[in-house]
């Protein structure tokens, strides 16, 4: 089975893929070259919000894949579940058969 935290976890991942996602947002889009700085002084602004933009991407990137994996323990422990309440549905449903047919009234044969 799952660790009772699971929900705790994707709760928490949830969480985080917000603020990275909100983050990644504030960056905004690239700098535009500005005409009054040489064009190396441009490459390096540019190259900072690349990486800027990469890490949060790659927290991004790290936080769906440890969020999706959880989901994906969640749903195998719910599926495991599912086919648990199955068998007992099925033991009980065989247990009320088996008690029905023992306890079926005997019928009284009618005075003549």
């Amino acid at each position: 089975m799952v660790e009772v935290g699971v929900g705790e976890m994707i709760y928490s991942l949830r969480k985080q893929i917000q603020k990275i996602q909100s983050e990644l947002d504030a960056l905004g889009t690239p700098v535009k070259d500005l005409p009054e700085l040489i064009s190396s002084a441009n490459l390096l602004r540019s190259n900072e919000y690349l990486l800027k933009s990469n890490e949060k991407q790659s927290q991004l990137l790290d936080a769906y894949r440890q969020y999706s994996k959880s989901l994906e323990e969640m749903l195998s422990t719910v599926f495991d579940i599912q086919k648990d309440l199955k068998n007992i549905l099925k033991e009980q449903s065989a247990l009320m058969s088996k008690h029905k047919t023992i306890k079926k009234p005997k019928r009284s044969k009618s005075k003549k």
